[in-house]
């Protein structure tokens, strides 16, 4: 198969995958996030970068977004709400991260494969992508390796999610470019 075709497949899965999410859930997210004080996000490994570029957006229309784990991060607190991006849901320092942000008493977003794991069912509100796990080598659900249509899949929603807070505040693209980097 060439490139393009690769490419195609891809769309597809992700076009498969995504329409699957629970429109419900995800409503629950978008106004979870208006009406948290502040908002913590964290994902291990390349679901980790799918947290730092949908907290960039975040704080491209004003909201108050962290990166779980980096050096600015302030504390959680009662009226955050924590997201948390997890294929499997047992990564076990996300698992600990959740418990404690659940123990915090801060609202708890699991976005997992699996909602029957140990971060789905802290969730407070719970979004499955039906996409397959990294260790699932027996589903034919993508051609892609280990995590890749998960974590393609956070993304695009993760996009989704700001498209929708976007349409909900009147947030227009080019009033978002004032608080873009500019140290170039």
């Amino acid at each position: 198969m060439h490139i393009t075709g690769f490419t195609n497949t891809i769309l597809a899965e992700l076009k498969q995958t995504l329409t699957l999410i629970d429109d419900k859930e995800a409503e629950k997210l978008a106004t979870g996030i208006l009406q948290a004080k502040k908002i913590f996000v964290a994902g291990g490994g390349r679901s980790g970068f799918m947290a730092k570029a949908f907290v960039m957006r975040m704080m491209h229309v004003g909201l108050d977004a962290y990166v779980v784990g980096e050096t600015i991060t302030p504390k959680l607190e009662s009226d955050d709400i924590f997201i948390v991006g997890s294929g499997s849901g047992e990564t076990q320092s996300l698992v600990a991260m959740t418990k404690k942000a659940k123990a915090i008493g801060a609202t708890v977003v699991a976005i997992t494969i699996d909602p029957e794991s140990t971060i789905g069912n802290l969730g407070d509100i719970q979004i499955e992508i039906p996409a397959r796990s990294k260790s699932d080598d027996s589903s034919n659900k993508s051609i892609q390796p280990m995590g890749s249509l998960f974590e393609q899949s956070l993304l695009l929603f993760y996009d989704a999610v700001i498209l929708k807070f976007m349409d909900k505040k009147g947030i227009k693209s080019d009033a978002m470019y004032g608080r873009h980097a500019n140290l170039e």
